[in-house]
């Protein structure tokens, strides 16, 4: 993987973190806590996915492996959600 690729691939993984703070509503951390979100969104929706033997909807590749636009998208999405329950964020 070259540094293009990295960059583009953390690219992608912020923004599929962002869409997936907006949805669940949370509104902590910056562009790190993006990224950070777009991969464990990525891991976990792939792993909801493959139990439930769902198809990959939309992935991009990167320096020959794939990534789960949609899964990453949903999967981060229930981990904010989660966390969000966990830690009682105030609702205004």
């Amino acid at each position: 993987m070259t540094i293009a690729e990295l960059i583009i691939l953390l690219i992608v993984a912020g923004i599929c973190g962002s869409i997936a703070r907006a949805l669940a509503g949370g509104s902590r951390g910056g562009c790190l806590v993006s990224i950070a979100l777009g991969f464990i969104g990525a891991l976990l929706g792939s792993k909801i996915a493959i139990m439930l033997g769902l198809p990959e909807i939309f992935s991009i590749s990167f320096g020959g492996s794939d990534y789960p636009i949609v899964w990453s998208i949903i999967g981060a999405s229930i981990f904010v959600a989660i966390l969000g329950l966990l830690t009682g964020r105030s609702r205004r």
